[in-house]
């Protein structure tokens, strides 16, 4: 890679797994540089948003939340992400994100108006994946990707997903 920004590039013709594996290897490549979460999880968002456009997906949010520790009361609050403004505090067990990480499993959500007490930050959005970063049964945040379009996840995306965010657990400080 010539310069930080050629990340970002994904050549078309890749299939969903090569290109969300490219996205899991320049991750770590980029965080070999810091242990800086803030800087990690940004690099991350962009990542994700340019490999999910770049294969046709319209993905209209992707990024984090992070477990609040200011608060007294258990919630999430927004951490970097690529896309409109967004909600900034989810208590947790409240909504996909809450739910999440309350659960600490993967929500793979194919229609959002199904889903009990959906937080809807976008009107627009349709379909939802939401996985948990967690170290030691203690969650740190959540992954976040929402979809313009109906069922726009799928295992594929749950299991790549996934890797990314033990990469991203083990290469961040948490202070």
């Amino acid at each position: 890679m010539g310069n930080h920004a050629d990340y970002s590039t994904y050549s078309s013709g890749l299939t969903k797994e090569e290109t969300l594996q490219n996205v899991i290897d320049s991750y770590e490549a980029l965080s070999s540089d810091t242990r800086n979460w803030v800087a990690n999880l940004s690099n991350c968002s962009s990542l994700i948003w340019h490999a999910y456009h770049s294969l046709g997906v319209p993905v209209n949010w992707t990024g984090f939340y992070v477990y609040d520790k200011d608060s007294d009361v258990p919630q999430l609050i927004l951490a970097p992400f690529q896309g409109k403004v967004a909600c900034q505090l989810i208590q947790i067990g409240k909504g996909v994100c809450g739910t999440s990480a309350a659960t600490l499993e993967t929500q793979v959500v194919k229609d959002v108006q199904k889903f009990p007490g959906h937080i809807a930050c976008d009107g627009e959005t349709k379909s939802e994946i939401v996985v948990p970063m967690h170290k030691d049964g203690k969650v740190l945040g959540v992954l976040d990707l929402d979809c313009l379009a109906l069922e726009g996840f799928d295992e594929i995306d749950k299991e790549y997903l996934e890797k990314l965010v033990k990469v991203v657990v083990d290469t961040c400080d948490w202070k």
